[in-house]
């Protein structure tokens, strides 16, 4: 089969596109062929279909760059030139909202080429995504009054870019509707397709999956490290994430290390917050990936997840379990899918700081063989629950499902 992926970024900016290029190669080492279709950047890592790929939107002019965010007529042109060179039997989109945006749909249905789309956030049901607004959970918008998402600044607290996605959602819904345009969808938790089809019930006319992301197995020499001396969060430095909620159980634990590890909006504001209040036993290790990144993760003692949105299906965790590292997580979203509290890590109440302080002092206090039992649980989870080889054949088999129907049409 050939398999046509998309997504906005062809480099590893972040855990879909984790999930986008592993994709790529559990499919090539099954006998696939994967083609690729994104936008051009310094930062894209070497591709037979670069030429296919659209502009930056940094290249482009404002008004073109507003237009695009709608419906960018370059990704219609090219993605068109790519299918009739290259005749793809099936595509597999993930990010592409705002940037190559729905104006593939019309293409590939032209083509009669199948379209499933992994649901990596909630850009379907919620104008900025994560069902967050200022640092707190919010579903106000409820599928239809995208309107709110501009009145309370959801994006960044910034006007100008809240009212685009408020204005995108209700154009996109009117005339591109996904649920009109989509074959199948690939939901990454069960919480995630509960709350997709709760704002779009639409989407229950399609078939969809929930298919939990995978992670490769690590070098046999980063296992079995279980005397980690510091505690961990890595990932994107913003709101969502609860970075900053975390910075301030650690000021109150001064005797336990903890590093972050990531760059993002808040990066520069969470280290002056560290430096105001001289809170020394924080460390930010800056952007890392990779055999660096595994390594960090090996020696830590536990990875935290301190999310303050509806968090799908965290890399983070799958990573770490495959490391042999405990996880604790926020109560949010597809997270307690994936923890079995108490046994491979433990799930705190993500807007009760004080909770999170008093599992973490647990931790501390956990024997030597509790801990080896835990570490040894997750990877267990890992092995029973992620692993590239289970991926792959309920990926095949959903390929094979949204191909058949489609050409029964």
């Amino acid at each position: 089969m050939k398999i046509l992926l998309i997504n906005n970024f062809h480099y590893r900016k972040g855990g879909s596109e984790t999930v986008y290029f592993n994709t790529a190669e559990i499919l090539q080492k099954r006998g696939h062929e994967v083609i690729f279709f994104s936008r051009e950047n310094p930062k894209n890592l070497p591709c037979r279909q670069a030429e296919y790929f659209i502009r930056s939107s940094e290249s482009t002019s404002y008004l073109r760059r507003m237009l695009n965010y709608f419906y960018n007529k370059e990704a219609r042109h090219n993605i068109e030139k790519l299918i009739l060179q290259e005749k793809p039997d099936i595509a597999h989109v993930h990010l592409f909202w705002g940037g190559i945006s729905p104006s593939i749909f019309g293409i590939l249905r032209k083509y009669k080429i199948p379209l499933i789309h992994t649901a990596h956030d909630y850009r379907m049901v919620c104008p900025a995504y994560v069902f967050n607004s200022n640092g707190r959970i919010c579903e106000e918008c409820q599928g239809v009054h995208f309107y709110k998402c501009a009145l309370k600044r959801c994006s960044k607290k910034n006007l100008v870019e809240s009212v685009l996605m408020s204005a995108e959602m209700y154009e996109r819904n009117r005339f591109l509707n996904p649920a009109r345009n989509l074959s199948g969808v690939i939901y990454v938790s069960r919480f995630s397709r509960v709350k997709h089809k709760q704002y779009m019930p639409l989407l229950s006319s399609i078939p969809s999956t929930v298919l939990y992301n995978f992670a490769n197995e690590p070098s046999v020499d980063l296992l079995n490290h279980f005397s980690g001396d510091y505690y961990l969060f890595y990932g994107r430095l913003s709101s969502e994430k609860g970075v900053d909620k975390l910075i301030d159980v650690f000021a109150s634990l001064p005797d336990i290390s903890l590093k972050i590890v990531g760059t993002g909006p808040l990066e520069e504001q969470l280290k002056q917050t560290v430096v105001r209040r001289r809170i020394t036993n924080v460390e930010f290790l800056g952007y890392k990936i990779g055999r660096e990144l595994q390594t960090i993760v090996s020696r830590a003692s536990f990875v935290l997840v301190p999310s303050q949105w509806y968090e799908n299906n965290p890399m983070t965790i799958i990573e770490a379990y495959s490391l042999q590292k405990p996880v604790i997580g926020a109560n949010l979203g597809g997270i307690p899918e994936i923890i079995d509290d108490g046994k491979t890590g433990y799930i705190f109440q993500h807007d009760n700081p004080e909770d999170l302080h008093r599992i973490i002092k647990k931790t501390i206090n956990m024997s030597e063989a509790d801990y080896l039992r835990m570490a040894q649980n997750s990877y267990e989870f890992f092995k029973n629950n992620f692993s590239s080889e289970n991926y792959a054949v309920k990926l095949e088999e959903f390929y094979n499902q949204i191909k058949d129907s489609y050409e029964n049409i």
